[in-house]
């Protein structure tokens, strides 16, 4: 399992090499919502999303010998990103699997840090496809939400709202494979365990609710959508044992909400957030989150990776 001292070691172990991202208020989103809401602004971190925490906090947890044999992941975006960028910080080389339709800026965002991209045409058997080039290759796996260091570096975000905002009653989390509200709410709860933990899916294609309803991790059919980075074909074992002792509610949102959202973070709020990174807010401005003008809300925007040949024909 993951505990609290993982996650304040983390902290100190990646201060000063990852942003410390601003939390900011917006009057427009706190009206919609009807609370009083901040923005936890992963969307300007290292990389463009919160991931690079947990990556980094992996790669310096590894011994010289395991850094030396090299780095592999698997990942639809952001996470890929991540883990190029930490291999480069340490200087190792890199492998990403990634889906063959993943948005090619994320292709080549990877690149760009000098990691090698394996791509598979079949997102269903993606962790297959990692399976076998790891074992050929003999490298580290870096999982993506489903490793208690990786979940420690993603719950400095918690730490870090609790900090700029000790008063937070709600903290809503986006989920995917999990790691990110596993992360935060190990770190929340830990201090303040009378805030409430939301995690925000997406309605066509869940994954949280379905393992809690199983009491297990299951394999689930994810819908074509904007938000890739929500996407993984499970939730993780770790995740989901975290999440049925801290999580206070699962809610989802649908496509056209997040897209609704984007466009507000973008106009109103100038923020570059991907639809992944605005499914928080998404919840919050269509009242999945019941909520009153008193309470001080924390949505973590989780990312900023914004695919623009996809927006564009979204928003056309």
């Amino acid at each position: 399992m993951l505990d609290f001292a993982m996650v304040l070691a983390a902290q100190e172990r990646i201060k000063g090499r990852v942003h410390r991202t601003p939390l900011f208020s917006s009057r427009i989103l706190s009206e919609r919502a009807g609370a009083m809401l901040n923005l936890k602004c992963e969307c300007f971190q290292k990389t463009g999303s919160f991931k690079a925490r947990g990556a980094l906090n992996k790669v310096l947890t590894l011994s010289d010998e395991e850094r030396a044999s090299g780095l592999i992941t698997v990942s639809a975006g952001n996470h890929a990103g991540a883990v190029a960028w930490a291999a480069s910080q340490v200087g190792v080389p890199c492998v990403v699997v990634m889906p063959t339709d993943a948005p090619t800026s994320k292709i080549d965002a990877v690149q760009s840090y000098g990691a090698e991209v394996v791509t598979h045409p079949d997102r269903d058997t993606l962790f297959d496809k990692l399976a076998e080039e790891r074992d050929a290759r003999g490298m580290v796996f870096i999982h993506p939400f489903d490793d208690p260091a990786v979940l420690a570096g993603a719950g400095t975000t918690g730490l870090e709202i609790l900090e700029d905002l000790p008063e937070v009653d709600v903290v809503v989390v986006p989920v995917g494979g999990g790691g990110l509200l596993g992360g935060v709410a190990t770190a929340v709860k830990s201090v303040a365990p009378d805030v409430r933990i939301v995690a925000v899916e997406l309605a066509d294609g869940p994954g949280l609710q379905p393992a809690l309803d199983a009491d297990e991790p299951v394999t689930v059919t994810r819908p074509q959508t904007l938000a890739d980075g929500m996407t993984p074909p499970f939730v993780g074992k770790l995740p989901l044992e975290i999440a049925k002792v801290h999580v206070d509610q699962v809610t989802a949102v649908y496509e056209a909400e997040l897209l609704e959202a984007m466009e507000l973070l973008m106009t109103r709020c100038k923020m570059y957030v991907e639809a992944s990174g605005a499914a928080t807010v998404a919840a919050l401005i269509n009242g999945r989150i019941e909520l009153h003008p008193e309470l001080a809300v924390a949505a973590v925007v989780s990312g900023g990776n914004v695919d623009l040949q996809s927006i564009c024909g979204a928003f056309s």
